[in-house]
This record gives structure tokens, sequence and C-alpha cells, in this order.
């Protein structure tokens, strides 16, 4: 996979909003993930490579949508018409050519009889001795699918940077597609940071406290489509941290770490990063989680998010999960939904803030958000979602419109 340059991250030193961060990650980042070929079966969650084209008409051949009798509309007259029946078409069976004149009993999904345009269903129509009688104001074509209808051969079937989804490999199968062309998970390095971390099990110390952020961050990593590395806490040791990032650079596409990438005097990190590449704190106008740090060990991207759990999980959605699809090949993130706002907030300017919710039912059964209940993670794990405060906006009033992001993972 590729490397990036030292200077890709570069940006003015003043706060960023969060829509320009994303439009230089887009501007400036290419795409390091190669290709490779999987099954069908296998490649849920993953980036398609290239744009899928239909390699036959779906559905391939004129057939019947429900369980009835293919007739031709030129033999039906203006009120009830019966017509004999001649033949039956099952679901798998090539059927032969029949009177105009005549009926053919045919089954989902079956062939239409050559001659035949039309489908009565079955609950429509009455037998009348040897044949069959059917109602007045049935329209031409009803009832039958064309061949093409769904997807035409040729046609752009899935479009490249799709994440798939199970119901893209039915239509993957359906079109008779063995293997889809995908980008290959990009090898993420993951570390936290801090002497005051102590992993889940392990007893604390008296100031110490147990790392909520390298469970989490995995996990996102994860549904991301991403193979995550769990490399460990990170001592506050300048030549340990250097030696370990190098390290993981080598055979890493993307390193990242939580915690200690600010300029006190104990945040070894950023020293580590500079000493064997190129870092830059970007200072986002983003409530919680503004010092995100971007760079470049040994020519491998770095991502440096916020120590707090709440900030990481903020900025992890808003920025790393953006920047790692993008390194992945997919296309942008779909828009934020559009809730009701529950509540009454005041902010301040200039900033965008992103606030924990959970969704109800308003008085009129229109769902709106309201502050998720408990502290920073209890009040994250209850939550539904986040909500957007603008950077422009400084008071929000009960009933407004907010942007809704429910969790992507």
């Amino acid at each position: 996979m590729g490397r990036l340059g030292r200077d890709c991250f570069d940006a003015a030193p003043v706060p960023m909003r969060v829509a320009e961060a994303l439009a230089l990650i887009r501007a400036r980042l290419p795409v390091l993930a190669g290709i490779e070929t999987v099954p069908v079966a296998a490649a849920d969650g993953r980036i398609l490579a290239a744009d899928l084209a239909a390699p036959i008409d779906l559905p391939p051949f004129d057939n019947a949508a429900v369980d009835g009798y293919a007739v031709a509309a030129s033999a039906l007259g203006p009120g009830e018409t019966v017509l004999p029946v001649r033949g039956r078409v099952p679901a798998g069976t090539a059927p032969a050519a029949t009177d105009p004149g005549a009926a053919v009993r045919i089954f989902t999904g079956a062939p239409m009889p050559p001659g035949t345009d039309t489908v009565a269903m079955q609950e429509d129509v009455r037998v009348a001795g040897d044949g069959v009688a059917l109602p007045p104001g049935l329209a031409p074509g009803a009832n039958r699918r064309r061949a093409g209808e769904d997807v035409a051969r040729g046609a752009r079937a899935l479009p490249a940077g799709r994440r798939l989804a199970p119901r893209d490999l039915a239509l993957a199968a359906a079109l008779g597609i063995p293997a889809l062309p995908v980008r290959a998970r990009l090898r993420v390095a993951l570390f936290s940071t801090g002497d005051e971390l102590t992993g889940a099990g392990d007893a604390p110390g008296p100031a110490g406290i147990h790392d909520a952020n390298r469970p989490m961050l995995a996990a996102i990593l994860a549904r991301l489509g991403a193979v995550p590395t769990d490399l460990g806490i990170l001592r506050d040791e300048p030549g340990a941290l250097r030696a370990r990032l190098a390290a993981a650079a080598a055979d890493h596409d993307v390193i990242l770490t939580s915690g200690g990438v600010s300029v006190g005097e104990e945040d070894h990190v950023r020293a580590a990063v500079e000493a064997a590449g190129a870092l830059t704190i970007w200072r986002l106008a983003i409530k919680p989680g503004r010092p995100v740090a971007l760079g470049i060990v040994a020519g491998t991207p770095f991502v440096g998010l916020p120590g707090n759990p709440g900030a990481a999980y903020v900025t992890a959605q808003i920025v790393l999960a953006p920047l790692i699809l993008h390194l992945s090949g997919a296309a942008d993130a779909p828009a934020p939904l559009s809730v009701r706002s529950g509540f009454a907030r005041t902010k301040r300017a200039g900033r965008r803030e992103y606030l924990r919710v959970c969704l109800r039912a308003g008085p009129d059964g229109a769902a709106e958000a309201v502050p998720a209940p408990g502290g920073a993670l209890s009040g994250l794990a209850a939550s539904d979602g986040l909500v957007e405060l603008a950077e422009d906006l400084t008071e929000l009033r009960p009933g407004e419109p907010l942007p809704y992001r429910p969790h992507p993972f």
C-alpha cells in the first residue's frame, strides 16, 4: 500500500471548521488500500473497488409477477372474457408458444409464454368449464415483469466506493457474479498512551484508571472495515515511544493513538512522531475534541485522538471515520438526518458542538431529540446518536430542526 508525503496534513494554525477539515482530507489524501478479489459471500462490509456492470438483464426474461393466467391483451374484450386454458408453466419451465386466443396457467417467476403479454391474478378470475373467465379492465402488460426492468444488461448495478451490504450481495448473486473486486482492509496499529492507564482486568494504581479508549477504537476500526492491531499502552518514555511508533509504521497502513498529543510536559507522543516524520495539531472548531493530531511516521499516516473517551468517540466519528474510509476508497458518508429538538440550549459562536441524545416521540408523534441521561460514558452508552449544533448557532429552541447522526458503530 502507498505512503504519504510529510506535508499532506499541513494546515493554517487557526481553528478549522469541521467541513474544512473533511474537505482537506478528501483533497490531500490518496486512496492507500490495494485491490483484491473475494467471493460474493465474503464481501459483506468490504468496499467495492470498481463499478459493477450487469452482465445480464435482470430479470433475464419476461416473467409473471403473480400466480394466475397469461394471455394476449389483444384477446380481451370490454367485458368479462372467457378463454380456453392451454398449458401450464411453473417457474423454471421453458414455455411453448400458445394460441393468442387461449390462456396459460402460470406461476410467479415463470417465463411468459411467447404470444402472451398480460397476467390475470388467480384471485380475480373464475373457472368456467374447461376455460377461465377473465375480469374486464385488465390493462395490457399487467402483472408482467419485463426482461431488464430491474437492471438492464451493461448498466451500472453497483458503484465503486460502496460499502457492500447484504442487499448488495443479493444483487450481485442474482446477476450471476461469483466474486467482486474490493479494497484491501487497512491495517491499523492501535495504541493508548499514558502512565495512568491500565488494561481491563488489571488493578490500577492509586492514581490510575482503566483504558476505555482502546477497546472502543478497536471496535470502531473493525466496523469501518479495517484490521486493528492492539499494541497496548505506550508509556510516557520518549525513547520507547519513538521505537514502538517506528516499528508499527513498518508493517501497518495507519497508526492510531489516543491521548498524549497536546503541549503538556508529559505529552511525549508529539515529539516522538516529529522525530520520525512530521506532525500537525489540527485545532478544530469542535466540542468535544478540539485537538486532533495528524502526521506521518516513516511514510505512514498517524492519527492522534484526544485521551478523554467522550472526545475520542466524537472525533473518531467526525474525523477518523471519514479519514479511514477515504484511505480505503469508500465514497463519502451519507449526510446527517434531521430531527426536531426537544430541548433548549445556548452555546458560543464559532465552533460546532456534538451532543449525546436519545430520540423520543413528541406530542404529535414526530421524533425529537433530548439530552441523553448520565455522565460522559454512561450518557454515551445510553444515547441513540449525536446532534450537531452548527458553528453560527448561539441559541437553540425546542422544536427547531437539528442535524442528527445515529451511532454508526
